[in-house]
């Protein structure tokens, strides 16, 4: 049987649900960005959503300079992430609402006191932050225990990078192999795979049968043991992987 000692929650559209609110207000930005290129294309939040789940603004800058062929240098690109970020937050402090079923989970954990919990995110921090004290979920996390890759890390970079994960671990003092970390997209389950790490796959936040199942099959292909649909079947994931 394997020994579980902590859960690490990804947060956007795991815990909050924000990933929408936060694609709508960074493709304004990242519109912005296209144009002052002499760049034509442009996108609306769903597509920015379809393209780059799961990243942060940093690892979407990188794709977007690759796939468009143009550069930026530190300091713009800095001035853009902080950008972003206000705007992004700004956006989750006015309007982002827990994924349905989460709390009451998160409630039970606490209140068993039998796993310690985290928050592990490529998100920056204040972002991080602003949608857990939105929903009333930071009481559940000790304050040192919330990791973004965008913040936490002293060379920023987005999952699917394990950095994140293995610096959560340290952080923490557990080993990997004694995690369990849930996470909604294709590049988050790859970063606590990457790391070592067992893998819940929550596709709840995902509209329409098609669509979940279509994620299900991309978080079994890179390596998510369980896959979950609403988060009340939350403890029977959890026993699942205990007892494998």
């Amino acid at each position: 049987m394997v020994k579980i000692t902590e859960l690490l929650f990804d947060c956007d559209n795991t815990l909050v649900l924000s990933e929408e609110l936060a694609f709508e207000a960074c493709a304004e930005l990242a519109n912005k960005i296209l144009e002052s290129k002499g760049i034509p294309d442009r996108y609306t939040g769903p597509q920015l959503l379809v393209d780059f789940v799961g990243q942060n603004f940093r690892g979407m800058m990188v794709s977007l300079q690759k796939k468009f062929g143009f550069t930026m240098g530190d300091a713009e690109f800095e001035n853009y992430v902080k950008e972003e970020e206000n705007q992004v937050i700004k956006t989750l402090k006015a309007k982002a609402q827990p994924c349905v079923g989460v709390t009451p989970e998160l409630e039970k954990l606490a209140a068993s006191k039998k796993y310690g919990m985290a928050v592990v995110s490529s998100s920056a921090l204040r972002r991080v932050i602003a949608s857990l004290e939105k929903v009333d979920q930071m009481k559940f996390f000790p304050p040192d225990h919330i990791f973004s890759a965008a913040t936490s890390l002293e060379k920023p970079t987005s999952k699917p990078d394990p950095a994140i994960y293995l610096h959560a671990c340290k952080v923490i003092g557990v080993k990997p192999e004694e995690c369990i970390a849930i996470e909604d997209s294709k590049s988050g389950a790859t970063s606590a795979v990457r790391a070592g790490i067992h893998v819940v796959g929550y596709v709840g936040s995902y509209d329409g049968f098609e669509k979940q199942a279509e994620i299900t099959k991309v978080l079994e292909e890179v390596g998510a043991k369980v896959i979950m649909k609403e988060w009340s079947e939350f403890d029977a994931c959890l026993k699942k992987i205990e007892e494998s």
